[in-house]
């Protein structure tokens, strides 16, 4: 007897369930944002929202230098920063750019550069336009300054040396990444025993 005939004979006098009819149901059109948060969040990624805030910042002058550093790193890591010492992984220019839009790319940029695992990046803000002895108008550098000290992943930044834009630029210490980290532990105990 094959599997077909003792499943039928199994079956012998099995009535299928009754349904009740069944009702369509109309969806209420969602938004492109929404859309996209729900594309992600089928494929397992998480829409990451950007906590930068775009108003309520003041300009700042253009020649103000802009400086931070978070506890925990070296002054010697810090100093090479400011003098520039650090090879540029990346660079992002926000010249000509409103606040929302360079809000959102500085939030990618810095986002995106931590999962590639660089370290040292270049943003250029650009000094304002502003006439002999007018009230600062470094729009997009005040927000910088601000928006990088919100950000957990920099560690510290600096106004850029004349040659990578002066005041008008600055370079940014990230975080170093899990496997970096492991990188640097390994090459630190090469050769060494273990007692």
């Amino acid at each position: 007897m094959s599997d077909e005939d003792l499943f039928a004979e199994e079956m012998t006098g099995v009535k299928p369930l009754s349904r009740e009819a069944r009702v369509r149901l109309v969806k209420e059109r969602l938004s492109e944002d929404q859309q996209q948060g729900r594309r992600l969040a089928a494929e397992g990624r998480e829409e990451v929202i950007n906590p930068l805030v775009d108003e309520g910042v003041l300009p700042l002058d253009a020649w103000y230098v802009l400086e931070f550093k978070r506890s925990g790193i070296q002054n010697g890591v810090y100093r090479k920063l400011r003098l520039g010492q650090y090879q540029i992984d990346a660079r992002l220019d926000l010249h000509r750019m409103t606040v929302k839009q360079a809000r959102q790319e500085v939030f990618s940029f810095i986002s995106e550069a931590g999962q590639l695992g660089l370290r040292t990046l270049l943003i250029v803000h650009g000094k304002g336009q502003s006439a002999a002895g007018a009230a600062p108008t470094a729009v997009l550098k005040g927000f910088v300054n601000h928006w990088l000290r919100e950000l957990q992943a920099v560690q510290a930044f600096h106004s850029a040396q004349p040659l990578h834009g002066g005041t008008g630029a600055v370079y940014v210490l990230l975080r170093k990444s899990a496997e970096k980290k492991r990188e640097n532990r390994l090459n630190f105990t090469k050769g060494r025993t273990q007692d």
